[in-house]
């Protein structure tokens, strides 16, 4: 595929990650713990405790964090230790936010990366006929927890007109009532419907399949595509699997931070003070300036309060859930449950956060060492 478009560089593949690691002076992490078939569960165990299961947020995307988080940490301490100095960790692991704190708690040079804005960038980009670059979006809150308040085309905020004159084709874009966009004058993410329609959701998840037995079926006839050598184009079929613009977005990102260029790219960055509503050491979703240096937020008006709450109440969450993951530590990690909106009651998080652990038992031995707390009325 490479060769194809006339890429001069060399690719090579290694299941050896010292290997891979060594003298690097990028890496980027996109792991899946457990692969599809845990993520299976995390969409589907929740929901024998009426909650609906995502594979980034509620319960599930908690499991996720659990399993993860421990694994890209270590991941980081051989990055410091084998690749070239100043080496920038990207992260695209999911949870992103979760994962992007911990790694910045951990002392690592990293960004996170997510591709929720640059697809709306792309979408608007094509809806207003324009090219991507002259579409620039004021994004912001959490990773998967965002809003657009203003989408700038050459410079003029054309949000205003488009909730006004073609509020449905914002609606369709993210899955949302027309009367809700309307009401918040803003965009929200897709993954909002969770929040905002998390019964609907749960109805739906309930009658269909999870979306992680379609994407293994997705990627097995996927895999059998690229065993032919002679393919030299994505199939066709990839754009089913999610993800889409990942790769630009990546690329973008360490172009800008190898060649100093200091063009404005949203990424999962050290709040700094730029959103007033969050501290300044939490990893926030925003615009950032994007140079040698690294990612240089810039300052936002605060969150309106329909979208502050939600925001708080989620960080706290997410602080909790890096502390869970890292000491294995049961009673952070049913604080974190009872501090998630999608969860929020104890007769509830505590057989959950049980469930939880012993399905993920094999990925999680912080959780289950000599002397660790056991989680009363384990179902």
């Amino acid at each position: 595929m490479l060769g194809r478009v006339g890429w001069p560089a060399r690719v090579t593949a290694t299941d050896d990650r010292d290997a891979a690691l060594d003298g690097a002076d990028f890496v980027v992490i996109q792991l899946r713990v457990g692969g599809q078939e845990a993520r299976h569960v995390d969409e589907t165990l929740p929901h024998r405790f009426g909650i609906l299961g995502q594979e980034t947020t509620g319960p599930g995307g908690f499991a996720k964090a659990l399993r993860t988080v421990p694994i890209v940490l270590g991941i980081a301490e051989e990055t410091a230790r084998r690749a070239a100095p100043g080496a920038w960790i990207v992260d695209f692991t999911n949870p992103v936010g979760i994962v992007t704190q911990a790694l910045l708690d951990s002392g690592a040079r990293a960004l996170g990366l997510c591709n929720v804005a640059i697809g709306l960038q792309r979408r608007l980009a094509a809806h207003y006929a324009v090219e991507p670059e002259r579409v620039a979006l004021e994004h912001v809150g959490i990773n998967h927890l965002t809003w657009e308040r203003a989408v700038a085309v050459d410079g003029v905020d054309r949000l205003p007109e488009l909730l006004e004159a073609e509020p449905g084709w914002a609606a369709e874009e993210v899955g949302l009532p027309v009367e809700l966009i309307r009401e918040l004058g803003v965009i929200p993410s897709y993954y909002l419907r969770y929040f905002y329609c998390r019964d609907e959701v749960l109805s739906e998840q309930l009658s269909g399949r999870s979306r992680a037995e379609d994407v293994m079926e997705i990627e097995r006839r996927l895999l059998e595509m690229y065993r032919d050598p002679k393919l030299d184009e994505k199939p066709k079929l990839l754009e089913e699997r999610g993800g889409a613009f990942y790769s630009e977005a990546a690329a973008q990102l360490i172009a800008s931070l190898h060649s100093d260029t200091g063009d404005v790219q949203v990424v999962n960055v050290r709040n700094g003070g730029a959103l007033p509503d969050l501290p300044a050491d939490a990893v926030v979703e925003i615009p950032a300036r994007i140079d040698r240096a690294g990612a240089h937020p810039l300052p936002l008006a605060s969150l309106q309060p329909e979208l502050r709450g939600l925001v708080q109440a989620v960080k706290a969450y997410e602080d909790l859930a890096v502390a869970a993951a890292i000491h294995g530590d049961r009673a952070t990690a049913e604080k974190a449950l009872l501090a998630h909106p999608l969860v929020g009651r104890f007769s509830v998080a505590r057989p959950l956060l049980a469930a939880l652990l012993e399905a993920n038992r094999a990925y999680l031995p912080r959780f289950f060492e000599p002397g660790s707390k056991e989680v009363a009325n384990a179902v």
